[in-house]
């Protein structure tokens, strides 16, 4: 490295044109960088239900939409009120992407007439009619298995007014393609042919993707703007997937912006709080922005896309530049002090020669707590880790470039020690690690029973709503819809009959009408049978008794109304006499969603209650398969799980396993890296011991207050390892500096009032820096900061105090030998 340092210090302006070259072209690429807020970011990489919930998806008519929970002041059928969601109805049909609108007032209103069933099929009534019975539809909208708990709340007093949203052929296309390609990779039967078809169909997707988003992003902010017009003192609120992803894109660009000005201002006062030299705040500054447009342009050039777990990337890399900055500027401090005729480009490069060693491992350590979150099964987790590894070693590098060829260029300036003189926190964390040693330890072990304690009351349960803060428009309406409307998280039950279900069907129900037609089984006209009613009835019934369940949608809701319209009996032949003569466009809502004839299937669409406290999503998932499985025992049927809700409980349980496996391998990699370092494997037991009890204390406080671990706080350990081990390679290199001719107790002292100061002060920036996520819309990013926040004081007094108290307890006054 001497001769790199030389070319540095003799040719900096060279350096520097290569460096402001390389910004401008990276600077070009990095406005290619794009966000991807979709819930896909939240699937396991390898989760095998994920090919049953694209099978899904494709095979049912369940188009995507938009729902707006109205509540009005007037009654739900009042004439003003029925004016008002008609008005509503109108302006958000010219919305661009709107293709159907379903309300209260175009519903098929089955038992609010008169008529005899034939003929409510020839001519359907809704309460758009004028001759509709209003005291009828109150009773149905309050009873109907249709409705009630769904389209209105069960009180009457807010409605849904559901926009289905226009399905882009081309789109729908190229996901099909790709999900068939990513079901075979999952599968793990993909040919070398087909990888290359799914690179080049995935590239094609995302392209499509982001000009669909723009799209979907403006239609959104249209119906924002709609109901804004009609809101007066009215509560009116919107949901739904497409509102989330718009709105999760806006959080994610927020939060970049907010975060990298945040910090940015953050560190400027830190620096002029430590330094008061205009260069020691300007230079840090210039160096940040330059290895964040680095790292941005690398990722935009390579198509990688922030998430909302990898939007605190800019605000972790500007965190950890600053930390090596500041090294290399206390550094150059002391030694302008301590060697007064070494001229400027003397002191650089000893500067850089000091600091490259303790420098190079600090940020290798951290690359390693990062690299261990691709333990994860989750692909933003991974690529978080990936991004901050390779901005990190980016910022390692320019670090050492740019403040080397730019304090090159400068004048000698005298250091001013205003701070330094007046500051005695590590003096006295010095003293009390050498002097109170046992109570170090009895207050140590303490903590680290706390943080047991606290461990074994972590959870994994997490409930998407508390996700998002109540004042946002996400929580909101999904609060409205969960609470009132049915619930949000959905559940898809479904039900495959087996081979030709009338020979598999119990001989008992089986009766000549049916014997008659069994050739012809899989056609619309008899494919409804008694049979397979029966099945569906029970299923039916036992979902909508279910704790934690909203509302059930199957083609027993149906049977439901058709029992009431035909004095209780559901008759098959008048079931498949609707399926075949039935409108499109109501058949679309209460048949083709439920019902695939050719895949001799029923679906069970459910809704659960998210935001209820007592939901334990993995217990409620076991337990619906195994009850479902006793129902049906005997009639030869396939009983699966599916919907969002399996999916992101397969996440939540994932999370437990690959914390377990990123603590194994961070800790044993740290131990052996340690080892090599210090070339002790006392003083790297003693490192290791150090920086675990403050990470148990972290944990303790989340398990006592009931936090639970999510996709940002798994991150939390690596991260915090990896940042705080910096501080005790950096100690334990000074110390054994200071130990080659002082005794272990002035080591420490020594070690205190030198790099001392450059912890508390890259400690203090890396404090600031993560304190700014509380402003996120997002909570676990809120629990993500504050709780990192709490590990790094924590790590920071465990390098200052039981450090330094271990390594008294351990070497007394010996000197340590020293390779």
């Amino acid at each position: 490295m001497k001769k790199i340092f030389k070319f540095i210090v003799f040719y900096p302006k060279q350096i520097l044109s290569i460096v402001l070259a390389l910004t401008v072209i990276l600077g070009y690429f990095s406005t290619k960088l794009a966000v991807d807020a979709s819930t896909e970011t939240l699937l396991l990489e390898d989760d095998k239900d994920l090919a049953l919930f694209r099978d899904v998806a494709k095979r049912y008519a369940s188009p995507n939409y938009l729902v707006v929970a109205y509540t009005p002041k007037n009654d739900l059928l009042d004439d003003k009120t029925i004016e008002k969601i008609r008005l509503l109805s109108d302006e958000f049909a010219k919305n661009e992407l709107v293709d159907s609108i379903v309300s209260i007032l175009n519903v098929p209103l089955l038992q609010s007439s008169a008529k005899s069933l034939s003929d409510i099929i020839d001519k359907i009534p809704a309460l758009n009619d004028k001759d509709i019975n209003k005291t009828a539809a109150r009773e149905e909208f309050a009873s109907s298995p249709l409705y009630s708990n769904s389209l209105v709340s069960s009180d009457l007093k807010t409605t849904a007014i559901i926009l289905n949203l226009k399905s882009d052929e081309q789109y729908n296309s190229i996901l099909n393609s790709r999900n068939l390609l990513l079901n075979k990779e999952l599968n793990g039967t993909i040919s070398s042919d087909e990888k290359k078809q799914l690179r080049l169909i995935s590239s094609e997707f995302k392209a499509y993707r982001d000009q669909l988003r723009v799209v979907e992003q403006r239609s959104v902010e249209q119906v924002r703007e709609a109901i804004k017009k009609f809101k007066d003192d009215e509560k009116l609120f919107l949901g739904g997937v497409n509102m989330i992803a718009s709105d999760m894109v806006s959080y994610v660009k927020s939060d970049l912006y907010i975060y990298g000005i945040s910090v940015t201002l953050l560190l400027i006062f830190s620096l002029w709080l430590f330094f008061r030299q205009f260069r020691w705040i300007v230079l840090p500054i210039f160096i940040c922005i330059i290895s964040v447009i680095f790292a941005t342009g690398i990722f935009g050039f390579l198509g990688w896309e922030i998430t909302v777990i990898s939007s605190n990337f800019v605000a972790l890399q500007l965190i950890i530049t600053i930390s090596v900055v500041i090294h290399l500027i206390v550094s150059y401090r002391e030694f302008c002090l301590t060697k007064p005729k070494l001229n400027q480009r003397q002191l650089v490069y000893i500067t850089l020669r000091d600091k490259i060693n303790p420098s190079f491992f600090a940020i290798f350590t951290t690359v390693i707590g990062f690299l261990s979150l691709a333990f994860s099964d989750i692909k933003p987790v991974i690529m978080l880790g990936i991004m901050m590894s390779s901005s990190i070693s980016v910022s390692f590098v320019l670090a050492f470039l740019i403040f080397g060829s730019v304090v090159s260029n400068l004048k000698k300036l005298q250091p001013i020690r205003t701070f330094e003189d007046k500051f005695s926190f590590t003096k006295i964390c010095a003293n009390f690690a050498i002097n109170y040693k046992f109570a170090v330890y009895g207050i140590s072990a303490l903590m680290l029973a706390f943080g047991i304690y606290g461990i074994s009351k972590l959870k994994v349960e997490n409930s998407f709503i508390e996700y998002f803060k109540s004042s946002t428009e996400i929580f909101k309406g999904m609060q409205v819809i969960d609470t009132k409307l049915g619930g949000t998280v959905p559940v898809d039950v479904l039900i495959t009959f087996k081979k030709d279900d009338q020979t598999c069907a119990p001989s008992e129900i089986k009766d000549e009408f049916e014997a008659e037609f069994e050739a012809s089984a899989n056609d619309a006209k008899y494919w409804f049978n008694s049979y397979k009613m029966g099945v569906v009835k029970k299923v039916h019934e036992y979902l909508e008794n279910k704790e934690f369940v909203g509302k059930v949608s199957s083609l027993g809701t149906l049977l439901d109304v058709i029992e009431i319209l035909n004095k209780g009996e559901a008759d098959d032949f008048l079931l498949s006499v609707m399926y075949e003569q039935m409108p499109q466009t109501y058949k679309n809502i209460i048949l083709s969603p439920f019902v695939s004839i050719e895949d001799n299937q029923v679906r069970f669409s459910l809704r659960t209650i998210d935001s209820d406290k007592n939901l334990r999503r993995d217990e409620f998932l076991k337990e619906l398969k195994n009850d479902l499985l006793k129902i049906t025992e005997n009639d030869n049927v396939k009983v699966e799980i599916s919907g969002a809700m399996v999916l992101y409980n397969n996440m939540l349980q994932s999370l437990i396993f690959s914390q377990i496996d990123s603590f194994g391998f961070v800790f044993l990699t740290l131990f052996i890296v340690f080892c090599i370092i210090f070339r002790s494997i006392k003083l790297a037991l003693i490192s290791i011991v150090a920086n675990i009890i403050p990470l148990c204390i972290v944990f303790g406080v989340m398990g006592v207050a009931q936090i639970p671990l999510d996709i940002m706080s798994i991150t939390i350990a690596s991260i915090s390892i990896g940042i705080g081990v910096d501080d005790m390679i950096h100690y334990i290199h000074r110390f054994k500096i200071e130990n080659r001719i002082k005794s272990v107790k002035e080591s420490i002292k020594a070690s205190h009032a030198s790099i001392g100061y450059a912890m508390y002060y890259t400690s203090f920036a890396i404090f600031l820096g993560f304190s700014v996520m509380v402003t996120s819309n997002f909570i676990p990013t809120i629990y993500f900061g504050v709780l990192t926040d709490l590990v790094m004081a924590m790590m920071l007094l465990g390098a200052l105090i039981l450090l330094p108290a271990l390594i008294h307890s351990f070497y007394g006054e010996k000197l340590i030998k020293h390779s």
